[in-house]
Formats: structure tokens, C-alpha cells, sequence
């Protein structure tokens, strides 16, 4: 409010400065909220690949149980009626808490088939000891056992979280057995 005119009477604010105002707040608004959107989204991704580390120790805990062979695990399910040996089922046991399962990100697969990551079918049945991804390589660091089913996370320049076999996770795609 302005100080009060020459009749004594307070005078508001013109249509013009009121509307000067709400540009500002508009475009100040369009500037601030992609940047908190994509603060947010990078918290959800490092959950998510916190997750996959953590399944990995559910992993670690599995091959101790089980001679240090990997499970036999389908992909996925398409629903959580089917009776299929999956991440979710399989793991339960191994896990500290199962939310682990769902990437925050993850819009609709946790909730309809269990779980938000897709299994190395690849990998089934083998021993830790001589895992081979595809004869394209042994070296643990190199093979990929569980991802994101989906590019959950938009922000990120490679969109897919992947567990590895020695247990790191990291948003890098390597797929290859090429030297870096």
C-alpha cells in the first residue's frame, strides 16, 4: 500500500503494477521449478541406485546359501498373481526391507509385477567363480545383472541403473567387452 493521497484516503495498488508483479512471480516460478523437478528426480535415481546396491547384498547373501551359484530367475512377471520365480520372490529372504524392490521413480511396474528391476536371465544357473556374460566377458565389473526395467529416470543422461556382478551400481550403460 501507498502512503495516503492528498484526501486523506489509502490509494491500492494500479492495474498495471498488480499485473508487473504476477509476471514477475510467473517467470521467477517458470525459472525455479524445473531446477527443483530436477533436484528432486536426481534424490529418486541415487535412491534407486542405492536399491540395486542393496539387492546386491541380498544377491551376495543368496550365493552364500546356494554354493555361490547364481538363481534361475525368469526377467519379470507380467502381474503379481504369477507364480514365476522372480527378484522379488526369490530375494525376499535376503533383503533388509523390501522396499528396495520399487525405484521411487518408477510410476507403475513395482506395484503391478513386484518389482522395479529386471533380472540378467543371461547369468541363470551359473557359478560366481566362472560367470560369463554372453562369452563377451568375465570380468565381474563388466556384467550386468539387474536394471531398471524402464528409463525411469528423465534428468539423467543414461537413463538405466544397473547392478553389477561385483556389486557396484551406477548409471552407466557397458555393455561391451572392449578396454576402456
Amino acid at each position: 500500500m501507498r502512503s495516503p493521497g492528498r484526501s486523506g484516503a489509502a490509494v491500492g495498488f494500479t492495474l498495471i503494477e498488480l499485473l508487473v508483479v504476477i509476471a514477475i512471480v510467473g517467470i521467477l516460478f517458470a525459472i525455479v521449478v524445473p531446477f527443483a523437478l530436477r533436484g528432486i528426480e536426481n534424490g529418486r535415481a541415487a535412491t534407486c541406485m542405492s536399491n540395486l546396491r542393496q539387492l546386491g547384498m541380498g544377491l551376495s547373501a543368496y550365493l552364500g546359501d546356494h554354493d555361490m551359484t547364481m538363481p534361475v530367475l525368469k526377467g519379470g512377471r507380467a502381474k503379481l498373481t504369477e507364480d514365476e520365480p522372480v527378484i522379488d520372490k526369490v530375494f525376499r529372504p535376503y533383503l533388509k526391507d523390501i522396499r528396495i524392490l520399487a525405484c521411487p521413480s518408477d510410476p507403475k511396474y513395482a506395484k503391478e509385477t513386484g518389482t522395479s528391476y529386471f533380472w540378467n536371465t543371461a547369468l541363470n544357473g551359473q557359478h560366481i567363480g566362472s560367470l560369463d556374460f554372453l562369452r563377451m566377458t568375465q570380468e565381474l565389473s563388466r556384467i550386468p545383472v539387474a536394471m531398471d526395467k524402464e528409463g525411469f529416470h528423465p534428468y539423467l543422461k543414461n537413463k538405466v541403473n544397473m547392478l553389477y556382478a561385483d556389486g557396484h551400481a551406477t548409471k552407466d550403460l557397458k555393455f561391451t567387452s572392449a578396454p576402456e
